[in-house]
């Protein structure tokens, strides 16, 4: 009697069990299609979505994949285009520069030069960003010292990275790291750069009252965090907005407040390190610092 009352539990559980892996069966290709989505959002499109049956949900993943295939060859074709243009104007803006020198001495001269300087950056920019975006560009790997690194970017910012005005904060047991030594100085630089260039307004109220402030514009760290290293980079700026974080690391973009073109750059500076940051198999994580802005970048200590 006993094991009659249990039988019709067993069954049940049985059924439960052979339904669950009936709709599993039967809905795998639909988690199939969402994680391609996923993957082609996020610009992958080296794993198409597989097809495992030919019924409409096999049709729908074959069509998704037929339109990754030539969304991807638009945005090749995208970056070709701007590789070609890149390269094809960096010949005429030599020629530029060096008749620009020729010209007499003066605030006309000054300016050209540096407009001409700053197209120079931004073409050396678009052309490193899609070179790690694309994967096109391996990374030259070297054991590092990473403390030395940074210490001479400080000491290459001149006037700009006064040790007044950045209070560094090194792990001097960190030992050599392989990194793209030539990639991690430009990361050094432009998150050091964006951040003087936003992180001072104490001092700039000061030198309108004639008066001269020693506060520590910006805070830069390197420590050992578990398997992990990090790198953060502090001001102590107005800061942007919460709502417009995640878009600071987009091409060309900048907020429509004090960090606007007037106090220079052209919104690449922040994408480029993400990306350097991303080929080293870290992340560049942007926050509120209140005051100011923090950005922090980890990547595997290995």
């Amino acid at each position: 009697a006993p094991i009659a009352a249990v039988v019709p539990y067993m069954l049940l559980a049985i059924l439960t069990l052979v339904a669950y892996g009936v709709v599993r069966h039967w809905l795998r290709p639909l988690s199939d299609i969402a994680a391609g989505a996923e993957r082609y959002g996020a610009g992958k499109f080296d794993a198409p979505i597989p097809q495992r049956r030919d019924d409409e949900l096999g049709e729908l993943a074959g069509r998704i994949n037929t339109m990754a295939t030539r969304l991807h060859g638009m945005l090749e074709a995208k970056r070709a285009l701007l590789l070609a243009i890149s390269h094809e104007l960096r010949s005429p803006l030599t020629r530029a520069r060096l008749n620009a020198e020729l010209v007499d001495e003066g605030p006309s001269r000054d300016a050209l030069l540096r407009d001409l300087g700053e197209m120079r950056e931004l073409i050396t920019d678009l052309l490193e960003s899609e070179r790690l975006a694309a994967g096109h560009a391996a990374l030259q790997r070297e054991a590092t010292d990473l403390a030395a690194l940074v210490r001479t970017v400080v000491a290459e910012l001149g006037p700009e990275g006064g040790a007044a005005r950045i209070e560094v904060q090194l792990d001097e047991a960190l030992g050599p790291v392989e990194v793209d030594p030539a990639r991690w100085r430009v990361l050094l630089r432009n998150l050091l750069s964006n951040a003087l260039r936003h992180g001072r307004p104490e001092e700039a109220q000061g030198a309108q009252e004639g008066q001269e402030t020693q506060a520590t514009d910006v805070e830069l760290s390197l420590v050992r965090a578990g398997d992990a290293l990090r790198l953060t980079v502090r001001d102590h700026g107005p800061g942007v907005p919460p709502e417009q974080l995640a878009h600071l690391t987009e091409a060309f973009y900048r907020p429509d407040s004090d960090r606007g073109r007037r106090s220079g750059g052209v919104g690449l500076g922040l994408h480029l390190c993400r990306l350097i940051a991303e080929a080293h198999g870290g992340r560049l994580t942007l926050r509120s610092a209140e005051p100011g802005l923090l950005a922090e970048v980890t990547w595997p200590a290995g």
